[in-house]
């Protein structure tokens, strides 16, 4: 890969719920969307990959959506179920039926051009 590659913009979100609420956001818009997790100083990083389009003369702004846990989270999926009146943020071993599943997928190392 080469040196001088550009790195996302790292975004620390301050909540799991956070991150499933923006994650459902870009998935019921119909973009394909996932979590990914990798490990870094011993915490578990788990984030969404965004861009921010056009950004000034640019063709966007690479983004690295994240939150950072001292412990993994126990699932495959995070699942976002709301109604008009709460919401309910749950990991899971699968998807679904009737609500937001994002899959989590690990990684084996943080990706080069994540800057968290």
């Amino acid at each position: 890969m080469p040196e001088n590659i550009e790195k996302c913009v790292g975004v620390k979100l301050t909540s799991l719920e956070d991150l499933a609420r923006f994650a459902s956001s870009m998935a019921t818009m119909g973009h394909g969307t996932y979590i990914v997790h990798f490990v870094e100083n011993e915490a578990h990083v788990y984030g969404v990959f965004a861009i921010f389009r056009d950004y000034y003369k640019l063709y966007g702004l690479p983004l690295f959506y994240h939150i950072v846990l001292e412990k993994p989270l126990e699932g495959n999926y995070l699942v976002l179920d709301s109604d008009e009146t709460s919401e309910r943020v749950n990991v899971s071993a699968g998807a679904k039926p009737g609500r937001v599943s994002i899959p989590i997928i690990n990684l084996e190392k943080k990706p080069v051009i994540v800057e968290v």
